[in-house]
């Protein structure tokens, strides 16, 4: 099975041949995401599928904050490709919790740890973030472990 990073490298062709500019940007600057975090640190290695994904969620955020400034400075069309292009990398990560299935792992942590009280937080987050990453935003996940321990 094809790693992500080649999958991705696979659909940047692709759109350079389909001539698609915005799809073609994205992948780059993906690609080009991909290739910083492998050299960063001591040693240059290839990332896992899991950094991966990180390296992903972390771009697609980057583009829904640009997209937002873009709106609030009027440019509606700056924050549309920017939309555009979260929209094309949110297509290589897994398929985002819903609701009831966030909520259930959620439950779930707080009865590992033995949560009690909105101070356990950082321990039920720590039990949570392997189950959820990639699949939930950060401060989603944040808000229901807020909600569900100040019950």
């Amino acid at each position: 099975m094809a790693s992500l990073k080649d999958r991705i490298k696979g659909d940047l062709t692709e759109a350079m041949r389909a001539r698609d500019d915005v799809r073609k940007g994205a992948l780059r600057m993906v690609l080009s995401a991909i290739g910083t975090a492998e050299v960063a640190g001591e040693s240059a290695k290839e990332l896992s599928e899991e950094e991966t994904i990180t390296v992903l969620t972390r771009e697609v955020k980057r583009r829904r904050e640009a997209a937002e400034a873009f709106r609030s400075g009027g440019r509606t069309d700056s924050a549309e490709r920017e939309d555009a292009e979260a929209a094309i990398i949110e297509e290589y990560l897994p398929a985002q919790l819903s609701e009831q299935e966030l909520a259930e792992l959620v439950d779930a942590a707080v009865t590992e740890v033995g949560a009690e009280s909105p101070r356990d937080m950082g321990k039920v987050m720590k039990a949570l973030q392997p189950k959820v990453a990639g699949r939930a935003e950060g401060r989603v996940v944040a808000d229901a472990v807020k909600a569900r321990l100040a019950s």
